[in-house]
């Protein structure tokens, strides 16, 4: 059965995970791409595209503080078009809802980041972006479960709060890993650790949420501009 990623259908986010999407602002830091996730507000939206956000996340999880309703995320949607690739987040939803949310709003890639089965995963085929929880049982040879997404996003696992925890951990378990898709890194990025983190893990896209956040999906402009300009910072830094 061919997938709902089917080529006619989905957007091209391109080899590296983004759209062509003319802006004055750079989205590729020598590299480095980022994903503002958890964002509640057409105003944040904005914000973090203009800064330079390559993706901007929209959860529909009820379980998560930063769920929004639809008529919120099409605010938000609305507020980048053109302009940045959308995510919806979803955490073990009947894959009728993920599908008909998607469609709705024309989302770019579904993030699956729950415990869904490599079959309802297949579903989504190159649309969906599935979030991967690493723990010290990690094995990089699961990934070839799931041959037809995009990308994967790893993150520390947890199994209540799945996301946007702000924890860190041993980002090491997946630098040098290369799993034939594009990748993203999520969990205790901030601007104060985000170097550190780029030069642990060695990703070249990576997935902030509440490390930018006034209170849980509000984000805080001032701090998404210091991540960039760290990003931005560091890019440089590597390149002199």
């Amino acid at each position: 059965m061919t997938g709902e990623g089917d080529s006619s259908r989905r957007r091209d986010l391109g080899t590296s995970g983004h759209r062509d999407v003319g802006t004055s602002r750079p989205r590729d830091f020598a590299g480095v791409r980022v994903k503002i996730c958890g964002v509640t507000r057409p105003a944040d939206a904005e914000t973090a595209v203009a800064l330079g956000a390559a993706w901007i996340g929209i959860n529909f999880w009820p379980g998560s503080p930063r769920r929004v309703e639809l008529a919120r995320a099409r605010e938000v949607v609305d507020a980048v078009a053109g302009r940045a690739a959308t995510v919806g987040i979803f955490v073990d939803q009947e894959p009728a809802f993920v599908a008909e949310t998607r469609d709705a709003l024309a989302l770019d890639l579904v993030q699956l980041h729950g415990d869904e089965i490599p079959e309802t995963v297949a579903r989504f085929g190159s649309r969906a972006l599935r979030a991967v929880g690493v723990d010290d049982g990690f094995r990089p040879d699961a990934l070839a479960a799931f041959p037809d997404v995009w990308g994967f996003l790893f993150d520390v696992r947890d199994p209540v709060r799945y996301g946007g925890t702000g924890r860190s951990w041993p980002y090491e378990r997946v630098r040098g890993l290369d799993p034939g898709k594009p990748w993203l890194l999520a969990g205790g990025i901030r601007p104060d650790t985000v170097r550190e983190v780029l030069a642990r893990s060695g990703a070249r896209a990576i997935d902030v949420c509440s490390g930018v956040e006034a209170s849980p999906g509000v984000k805080d402009s001032a701090a998404m501009r210091r991540l960039f300009e760290e990003v931005h910072d560091g890019a440089t830094a590597r390149l002199a």
